[in-house]
């Protein structure tokens, strides 16, 4: 029977955190074989149209015409290196600590994981530390990460990674990336510059060779962030991805397409397969590449608006029972994102990145623990969760502990904002202001509980348009908190709308909003109404400066808040 209780503990995923001992298993499939080959032609066509997805063989778009590339197509091309083992979608870092960070890759044959890390880019032996990790298998769809250690805070990190075959010790071709470890709260503070936003691949538009692909991601890289905060729907796992999208307006967007972006993901393998489309795309692995990242989940990892407990009514899905999709997209989150378990505090997502002095980043989740949509709408009367006590509990502790200057607080769901699942409610409010009820409710004790400390900034996305919110408790219906400033942005490639009715509940006012006009809703990445947003840290004045960009590059807004 499906568990319909409000908090289901939804199963861990298998793949260790920290490979430190190699796998029992020696041998591949053919399928993953296959793929490895068809991984490896790839890499030497160097085609844009011949992009390989690992494990995930099959055909793979090309760029105007939506003309298909076969996995076979590179087999043919292989030759003899073939026998090297191939690092398939780039490297990546995350969760980055004052001694080091996670490193993330995967490969297309089981391999052990090494990597070499400098503060010189030459990587001389006397400045390389040298790290091995276990070997990546199947088990974990050829993905692996590793934590570097012992290095010095607040120092560049040049790194590389490369594959040793289990069986043959061939090396494969090394990737290149590099990071900024965390400052220590000891030095005297620094710049910082982080980026937030979220939204990836969604509505149907993908990766576009004819606009440059994924140009989101190559204006971040461009703008040197140290860290980077994904706001969740990392993935879209309910959004099939078509080669040639006709538009509401009648254009055609053009997609590089996969064969696991076909139906919407049901299965672990085409969970596995909505990570590896993304990272088809150059420009996100040169960011992957060049910034460190801070992940959090949302609903697209795994579908629109669930919540635990929930039983499917959409024919486009066989298996209907949410908590079985969310195990499956849970597990592939976590093997294809840069994400230390270790540090989650239930080994999961919520967590918290010190960065020296300045700066302390809470990461929630507001999808795992929720109570169901129908509970939390206009007619709910009583509390309901969004965090759950344990998480809303060490959220409160851990704010009011923080000894940093500014307290990020990363939600993947914002406050105020109305956002419908139909009759139901998808987030915090419930649509018809006045005293916290539901989720309100659980909100409004956070808000009580971290009151007195100051400089409190909560940044989010999911509603695919961007903007600034203030909230005040001498609007609000609920009073029993200090004013304080929500930060919002998206999508970074997705279909943009917007803007959405306020809750008054928290007494937000809208100081700036950037959205399409109504007629112009499901806006594509054709047009300008794809945002991130910035978050620079002044190391002197201790002074933090929101910026509202939209992904080509045009800040719309800013706001500077002055350190108390």
């Amino acid at each position: 029977m499906t568990n319909r209780s409000a908090n289901p503990q939804l199963p861990n995923s298998s793949t260790p955190s920290h490979p430190s001992t190699p796998s029992n298993s020696r041998s591949t499939t053919r399928r993953t074989f296959l793929a490895g080959a068809s991984a490896t032609g790839a890499a030497l066509l160097g085609t844009g149209a011949a992009h390989a997805l690992g494990s995930h063989a099959g055909s793979v778009a090309g760029s105007a015409a939506g003309s298909s590339v076969g996995s076979s197509g590179a087999i043919g091309s292989i030759g003899l290196q073939r026998a090297r083992p191939v690092i398939t979608h780039g490297v990546a870092t995350g969760d980055v600590r004052p001694d080091g960070a996670l490193v993330w890759a995967r490969v297309d044959r089981p391999a052990r994981m090494v990597v070499e890390a400098s503060t010189d880019p030459a990587f001389p032996r006397h400045k390389t530390k040298t790290f091995r990790g276990a070997t990546l298998t199947p088990d974990s769809d050829g993905t692996g990460r590793l934590r570097l250690v012992g290095m010095e805070p607040g120092q560049k990190i040049h790194y590389r990674v490369t594959m040793e075959d289990q069986h043959t010790a061939a090396r494969s071709v090394p990737v290149i990336g590099s990071f900024t470890t965390a400052p220590s709260t000891s030095q005297a503070p620094k710049n910082i510059r982080l980026h937030w936003s979220g939204d990836v691949a969604g509505q149907g538009y993908g990766i576009n060779p004819d606009i440059g692909g994924m140009y989101c991601w190559k204006t971040m890289a461009d703008r040197n962030p140290d860290l980077f905060i994904h706001s969740g729907d990392t993935v879209y796992a309910d959004g099939p991805i078509e080669a040639n999208h006709k538009m509401d307006d009648g254009r055609v967007f053009k997609n590089l397409t996969s064969p696991y972006k076909n139906k919407v993901a049901e299965t672990l393998e085409e969970f596995r397969g909505q990570h590896a489309y993304n990272l088809l795309d150059e420009n996100y692995k040169r960011f992957n590449s060049q910034v460190a990242q801070v992940v959090q989940w949302d609903d697209h990892e795994t579908t629109n608006n669930w919540y635990p407990g929930e039983i499917l009514e959409d024919d486009k899905y066989q298996v209907k029972d949410v908590n079985l999709l969310a195990q499956r997209g849970f597990q592939a989150f976590h093997e294809w994102q840069p994400l230390d378990r270790k540090m989650a505090v239930d080994g999961r997502v919520y967590r918290k990145i010190s960065y020296g002095s300045l700066l302390d980043i809470f990461v929630l989740d507001m999808r795992s623990y929720k109570d169901r949509n129908p509970d939390s709408g206009a007619s709910a009367t009583k509390p309901g969760q969004i965090l759950g006590e344990k998480q809303a509990k060490w959220l409160v502790e851990g704010v009011k502990n923080s000894t940093a200057t500014w307290k990020i607080i990363a939600n993947d769901l914002p406050l105020g904002i109305v956002v419908p699942d139909g009759d139901d409610q998808e987030g915090v409010s419930n649509g018809k202001g006045g005293k916290a009820v539901g989720r309100e409710a659980e909100i409004g004790r956070v808000l009580s509980g971290i009151k007195d400390v100051r400089n409190v900034v909560w940044l989010t996305a999911d509603v695919h348009y961007t903007a600034a919110h203030h909230y005040s408790p001498d609007r609000a219906d609920f009073q029993d908190f200090a004013p304080f400033w929500e930060f919002v942005t998206g999508p970074l490639n997705a279909g943009g709308f917007g803007p959405n009715d306020m809750d008054g509940t928290f007494g937000p006012e809208v100081v700036y909003v950037h959205a399409p006009a109504k007629d112009k809703q499901n806006s594509s990445p054709l047009d300008d109404f794809q945002h991130f947003g910035e978050v620079d840290i002044d190391g002197g004045s201790k002074d933090l400066t929101v910026r509202l960009f939209t992904t080509r590059g045009k800040e719309l807004w800013s706001k500077t808040l002055r350190a108390q």
